[in-house]
C-alpha cells in the first residue's frame, strides 16, 4: 500500500495528520502538543470550577465558627455525622467515627473522621491520616476568607500544572513507544528513523487526550456517568495505540521515499 504522506503537520486528528508529524520539526510537535495540553487542562479546570468549587463553598459556609485539625486529630464542636454539602460529583461530610450513616448520591464522597480522611466512590474507599505537626483550620471563620482569596489562584495553578504534566507524560510515553514504532516501521519497510519514530509516537497520543477532555466536559454537563467516564479513560489509551499503528500506513515506504540526490541529474 503506497500512500503519499502529508508534508505539513498541523492536525493530529487523522492517521494521515499524525503521520505528518514524523517529518515535521520537534518544535512544531511541541507547539501542537502544548495547544492540546492547554485545551485538556482547561476542560479539567472548568470541571473543577463547575463541579467542585460550588460544593466546597457551601461546605465552608456550613462549618462551625471554631474547629481545627491539630496533632493529626480533628477537633470538631458540631454534630456528627453531618453532611456539609453535596452535588452530583462531590459530597463533603463529617463523621468522626466513620459510622457509614451518611449515604450521599454524589459520585465521590469525602468524609472527615476524627483521625482519618476517607474518600469513597464506586471503586470503594481509601483512608489517609491527617498530617502531623501542623495546625489546620477547620472552621468557617478562618476558611471562608482563605478560600475566597485563593480559590481562583489555585484553579490557575492547577490548570498550568496539568498542562505541564500532560506534556511530560507524552514525552515519557513517546520514549517508551518509539522503539516498537521503529521496529514496526522496519518490518513494514517504512522510511522512519529513530527521531521520526519518536515524533510519530508523540503525535499519536494527542487524539486520545482530546477524547478524554471532551468526555470530562460531557460528564460535567450530565451526558455521561462516572462508569462511562471510566471506560473512556481506558479507551483513550487504546485510541493512542490505534493511531500509532494506523498512522504507519501513511508513512512512505523506503522504495518510494524521495532520494537525497539531485532530482535533475540524468539517469543512464
Amino acid at each position: 500500500m503506497n500512500v503519499v504522506a502529508s508534508t505539513f503537520a498541523w492536525e493530529p486528528l487523522t492517521p494521515r495528520g499524525v503521520a505528518a508529524f514524523a517529518r515535521a520539526t520537534t518544535a512544531r510537535l511541541f507547539l501542537v502538543q502544548f495547544i492540546i495540553a492547554l485545551l485538556a487542562a482547561a476542560s479539567v479546570a472548568w470541571f473543577i470550577f463547575d463541579s467542585c468549587f460550588p460544593t466546597i463553598w457551601v461546605a465552608v459556609r456550613n462549618l462551625p465558627a471554631t474547629g481545627e485539625i491539630r496533632s493529626a486529630r480533628l477537633n470538631w464542636p458540631g454534630d456528627s455525622p453531618q453532611l456539609l454539602a453535596e452535588r452530583r460529583f462531590l459530597a463533603l461530610a463529617v463523621d468522626l467515627d466513620h459510622s457509614g450513616r451518611i449515604h450521599s448520591f454524589s459520585d465521590v464522597q469525602i468524609e472527615f473522621g476524627r483521625e482519618t480522611l476517607r474518600i469513597s466512590s464506586l471503586l470503594g474507599y481509601t483512608e489517609c491520616t491527617y498530617p502531623r505537626g501542623y495546625v489546620i483550620p477547620f472552621n468557617r471563620t478562618d476558611l471562608e476568607p482563605l478560600w475566597g482569596a485563593w480559590a481562583m489562584e489555585l484553579l490557575l495553578i492547577s490548570g498550568v500544572g496539568l498542562a505541564v504534566v500532560f506534556m511530560l507524560g507524552w514525552g515519557l510515553l513517546a520514549t517508551i513507544y518509539f522503539l516498537p514504532v521503529k521496529a514496526l516501521g522496519f518490518f513494514t519497510n517504512r522510511d522512519l528513523n529513530l527521531c521520526q519514530s519518536w515524533r510519530l509516537a508523540g503525535a499519536a497520543l494527542m487524539p486520545g487526550m482530546l477524547l478524554m477532555a471532551s468526555a470530562i466536559l460531557f460528564y460535567d454537563f450530565g451526558f455521561l456517568d462516572l462508569i462511562s467516564l471510566g471506560f473512556i479513560f481506558a479507551a483513550h489509551f487504546v485510541l493512542g495505540w490505534f493511531y500509532l499503528f494506523l498512522s504507519l500506513l501513511f508513512v512512505p515506504r523506503l522504495s518510494t521515499a524521495p532520494s537525497g540526490g539531485n532530482p535533475f541529474a540524468s539517469r543512464n
